[in-house]
């Protein structure tokens, strides 16, 4: 079955390619049928491919498969090739297990949609292309697949691109995220001039031999990828597209947060984790990043209005705790908040989209509430799903993972204190924040009257992902709850343990915990006396579309919109909106210069003999004299 590896990319792209060519031929029920159907018969063959991995695992740690050779020239050979090992393997189980998902679901939500085989067509190119990024064996392939899911959320994002601010949006996410593209394939060019090859194996391989650790080049290449995985994971200083993305339709939105784009940045860091360990002082960036980016983004996600906005600002926070992973070396940490972000990250997004199609596509959150007794199957998975983002203990995967990166954290020798109180804190402002919006959307009055629950492909998308949201965690146990490791066993064969300081004592984890437990049901407590409609003050607290400053600092995230406005935007837009600009202007003086040379050489055209004669001698004589020099 490994020999079907190949099939797992190739299926959504097949259905992409049907579905662009023949689309407006097929009924909606065959559009709906290729479009789920091609990522669900690539979510049975990554199960079957699994099983026949996982048979010889880990004596067989990976397990490569070349179609052919894509390049071979001037000492660069690159071949469309696949590599399948425990990292590869566990992103394309979330890719189609989740994907499928979102498709399914998607096929009720965009049911009356005009554009429904174009909505599925770039959907089915959205899965193909992330699948490319995280199976390919050369860093070549993997940034094609990096460009192709750059395009594709251009594409989605912008899908109703009849509403100007929408292709405002798309093109906002595909302009910030090209600068970090940009330093990603400075960061490849320089690594084959110094390495001459970009096989990921091998150099990273050739990079340890030839690189020491700190080493000028190992620090620029760690850099410039840093500076494309931010970009692609909307970690600072680039995060601004994200919000903005939420103009796309919301199975889009769940698809890009849990399962495909803004993991890729997470991705490219653990899969080049022997580059990142050259360079620490890198490493250390990364979690600076992650805490500071989780911390601005969960203060935001405080104070907005839009429900989809509140989420895309969770989904920063939540991925800059898989940075902060990354960056004390907590590898299979990282990964696991991955895992379980991908299943509560979904739930939350499509139960989000249940809620706004049975308001009539309202998604302000002040005029919600009440929907608790009216929309029953989605109201207990989205709080399922906040109670897992929350970290609520013991009984969701959230705390599972959010523990470990916690504790990873505490006990990591590349880490400081100040930066796990900073995270903790985090994770008391993702339960304030998570809950708010549970008792805005579900509790007190009805503000708008819901048209009933969704269907059963919306409905079934829902309490599976619940149910995985509740139970997937347990692969992860502490020591102090049964020491459960099945995942970190299994992902050991592709990434390196974590290392802890030596004088770590083992009531130290479970002192760690409590602080974390505390921490989570502190922020539920203040939501609920701060917004449960009812309580102490929350009618002090029930309208906060006040023009306060803080508040509107904090709704537009920080303002970093408003300096990149002024920093970058509006400095263009004057220079390219002059009648002339600088570019025109430079064309123009050439055209100029070319006008004044063929003056001054057309008075050469006498039309005598003897002046030609004449030219020609005293050319000759000063030829002859320079030669003589």
């Amino acid at each position: 079955m490994l020999s079907l590896l190949w099939l797992i990319p190739v299926l959504p792209l097949a259905g992409f390619l049907l579905l662009a060519l023949c689309g407006g031929r097929l009924s909606r029920h065959q559009i709906a049928w290729v479009g789920c159907g091609s990522v669900g018969t690539a979510a049975v063959t990554t199960g079957l491919v699994a099983a026949d991995f996982l048979r010889t695992f880990p004596d067989q740690e990976a397990y490569r498969q070349t179609l052919w050779n894509w390049i071979d020239t001037s000492g660069m050979t690159v071949g469309i090739s696949w590599c399948l090992d425990a990292l590869s393997l566990l992103m394309v189980a979330v890719i189609t297990g989740v994907g499928f998902l979102i498709h399914l679901y998607s096929s009720e939500y965009m049911a009356h949609d005009d554009g429904y085989a174009r909505f599925f067509a770039y959907m089915n190119l959205f899965v193909s292309a992330m699948l490319t990024l995280v199976l390919a064996d050369n860093l070549l392939l993997l940034y094609l697949g990096w460009e192709g899911v750059g395009l594709c959320s251009y594409l989605l994002i912008g899908f109703w691109y009849r509403e100007p601010e929408y292709g405002t949006a798309a093109q906002k996410a595909f302009i910030v995220t090209r600068i970090g593209d940009t330093a990603f394939a400075i960061g490849l060019f320089i690594l084959f001039t110094q390495l001459t090859s970009l096989s990921i194996q091998e150099v990273q391989s050739r990079a340890v031999e030839a690189w020491p650790v700190g080493s000028n080049l190992a620090m620029i290449v760690a850099a410039l990828f840093l500076i494309g995985s931010v970009g692609k994971s909307a970690q600072l200083p680039l995060q601004v597209w994200l919000p903005d993305a939420m103009a796309g339709p919301t199975p889009v939105s769940a698809l890009i947060h849990a399962a495909t784009m803004v993991t890729a940045g997470v991705y490219l860091i653990a899969r080049m984790h022997h580059l990142f360990a050259l360079a620490p002082m890198v490493q250390e960036v990364i979690a600076v990043l992650g805490l500071v980016t989780l911390l601005l983004a969960a203060s935001s996600a405080l104070v907005q209005r839009d429900i989809k906005r509140v989420l895309a600002y969770s989904t920063m926070s939540q991925i800059g705790y898989m940075f902060l992973a990354l960056g004390v070396g907590a590898w299979s940490a990282a990964l696991f908040h991955f895992l379980t972000h991908s299943c509560f990250k979904a739930l939350l997004f499509l139960a989000a989209g249940s809620v706004i199609h049975s308001l009539h596509h309202e998604q302000d959150i002040f005029k919600m509430g009440g929907l608790r007794k009216q929309l029953p199957w989605t109201f207990w998975t989205f709080l399922i799903g906040a109670a897992a983002m929350s970290g609520v203990p013991l009984i969701t995967s959230g705390f599972y993972s959010k523990d470990w990166i916690l504790w990873s954290v505490w006990a990591s020798p590349l880490s400081h204190q100040w930066i796990w109180f900073g995270a903790v804190f985090g994770a008391m402002l993702t339960g304030l924040y998570s809950f708010r919006l549970i008792f805005r959307v579900f509790f007190g009055e009805v503000r708008t009257t819901p048209t009933g629950e969704s269907g059963w492909a919306m409905r079934g998308p829902l309490v599976v992902l619940a149910f995985l949201a509740i139970t997937i965690g347990f692969l992860e146990m502490p020591h102090t709850l049964g020491h459960v490791t099945l995942f970190s066993d299994y992902l050991s064969h592709a990434l390196p343990t974590t290392d802890l300081l030596p004088d770590i004592d083992e009531g130290s984890e479970g002192r760690e915990q409590l602080a974390v437990t505390v921490a989570a049901l502190l922020g539920i407590g203040l939501a609920a006396l701060l917004f449960l409609p009812g309580s102490l003050l929350a009618t002090r607290w029930a309208d906060q579309s006040t023009e306060h400053p803080s508040m509107t600092l904090l709704q537009g995230g920080w303002g970093f919109d408003r300096l990149y406005d002024r920093l970058f935007v509006r400095p263009w837009f004057t220079l390219t909106r002059r009648p002339h600009d600088m570019l025109d202007r430079g064309y123009e003086w050439l055209a100029v210069c070319a006008e004044s040379c063929h003056g001054w050489m057309s008075l050469t055209q006498t039309g005598h003999v003897r002046w030609y004669a004449a030219s020609i001698a005293v050319g000759t004589l000063m030829l002859l004299g320079l030669f003589a020099l």
